[in-house]
């Protein structure tokens, strides 16, 4: 054999590359936030009343509410015999409160009565909408037309569907031209106050470090986000109202599940955020504010007076979003 001269090429294995590819994992230090305040206020809006309890209370109101009475009585028939002018203003003095009381029971019958009218609305609405009944729809039209026609913000809507109102002759249509004029802006507006909920839900849960701050919080902005969301559509509860009304919301959210946390879009809105992810509290007041906007979605389909028509329902991942945007980082 003769010897090569000149360089020779060895052929060598590659060896693995280190890099951050190849790094493991982190593991996950704890469970993911599960929004334990909105948990709480869910469980406390859906919780049956005891009948007992109800019965207690009840009675002791109406105890109190005699002797107050009784009291009341002996101290103006007293002061009318000792001093009459003392004793008839005491006497006008207590008329006066009871007139308030009743124009505050007549206030909270009102509410009733026009959440009962909301309810009745939507209820005619969707029959029109099955049975494709134009007189129905047209119904429907009339009595949104009457229910907002002291809004000055949707004058221009009223306008254009009194103008068009008789040019549909599908139900349907004449709905989606209802639910255009007359609801959209209404929508618009409804959706900002669950985004300014969601954001103080949130904002409060990260924030502050002061025990069931985080529940006090959320049950009051919830409660007030339902009421101000009635009140938009038409509503206009009082505080029984109010009252009723969130827990019908909040049965409703149990009864389907709606504030589990294992569903994909809380789950993504959890883990999206990279505070999340670093801090606890940061992961509870993103899951909370995301809680806090399906309990506003939830309002908004039982105060509506008509169903979403298809592709209208607000999206509850959308709303989170904006409302959390530049607070603790864009949910992905």
């Amino acid at each position: 054999m003769t010897d090569r001269k000149g360089p020779v090429l060895v052929e060598l294995d590659e060896a693995p590359q280190a890099g951050p590819a190849a790094a493991p994992p982190v593991p996950d230090l704890g469970p993911q936030p599960q929004g334990h305040a909105m948990q709480v206020v869910a469980a406390l809006g859906a919780r049956r009343p005891n009948r007992l309890a109800q019965l207690f209370w009840s009675a002791l109101v109406a105890l109190v509410g005699f002797a107050a009475s009784l009291a009341a009585w002996e101290f103006v028939t007293g002061l009318l015999a000792a001093n009459p002018i003392l004793g008839w203003t005491a006497a006008i003095l207590v008329g006066l409160v009871l007139v308030t009381l009743l124009l505050i029971a007549l206030r909270e019958l009102v509410a009733f009565s026009r959440l009962g009218k909301l309810d009745d609305l939507r209820r005619e609405a969707e029959h029109a909408i099955s049975a494709r009944d134009l007189p129905a729809a047209r119904r429907v039209a009339d009595h949104l037309t009457s229910l907002y026609k002291g809004r000055a913000d949707l004058a221009l809507g009223r306008e254009d569907l009194a103008r068009r109102r008789d040019e549909v002759f599908d139900a349907e249509a004449l709905l989606a031209l209802t639910e255009t004029q007359l609801l959209k802006p209404l929508d618009a507006a409804a959706k900002l106050q669950i985004e300014a909920a969601a954001r103080q839900v949130a904002t409060v849960t990260a924030l502050v470090p002061i025990a069931f701050a985080d529940i006090i919080t959320a049950l009051t902005a919830n409660i007030r986000m339902i009421r101000r969301i009635a009140e938009i559509y038409g509503g206009r509860s009082g505080t029984l109202g109010a009252w009723r009304l969130t827990r019908a919301v909040m049965t409703h959210l149990v009864a389907t599940g709606a504030v589990a946390i294992g569903d994909d879009m809380i789950g993504s809105v959890a883990g999206g955020s990279v505070l999340s992810k670093v801090s606890r509290r940061f992961g509870e007041g993103v899951v909370n504010g995301a809680l806090t906007a399906r309990v506003g979605v939830a309002a908004i389909e039982v105060c509506r007076p008509m169903p979403f028509s298809k592709g209208a329902r607000p999206s509850v991942s959308g709303l989170v979003s904006r409302a959390l945007s530049g607070l603790f980082g864009r949910p992905s």
